[in-house]
């Protein structure tokens, strides 16, 4: 539930939701949802903003670990992966983690 603020509160990237999905077909379905009808201009790295400039971020579970393991190349190729992304594809993002090349 939000409240609405009327004409004079309007949401912006101050705040988002943040959704940790466990698989792709979560992430795929949520994306789609949220996505209908938002600024496409706004999506990148798992970022969204809905019909209602509300920003969420869809992103794996799995994403934080990723990018706090002890091995910096590790941590880089996924960066390097997930800035090229707008909606996240777990299959390439644990693909950059592991050091090998997407497909």
């Amino acid at each position: 539930m939000a409240l609405n603020g009327g004409p004079v509160f309007k949401f912006n990237e101050a705040i988002s939701l943040i959704v940790n999905c466990e698989t792709q077909e979560e992430l795929d379905r949520l994306w789609g949802r949220l996505s209908e009808g938002g600024d496409e201009k706004a999506q990148q790295c798992g970022w969204l903003k809905d019909r209602y400039g509300l920003s969420w971020q869809i992103v794996p579970a799995a994403l934080g670990e990723m990018l706090q393991d002890k091995d910096p190349r590790k941590t880089e190729n996924v960066m390097k992966a997930l800035l090229q992304m707008k909606k996240i594809d777990m299959k390439a993002l644990e693909q950059a983690y592991e050091g090998q090349s997407k497909p």
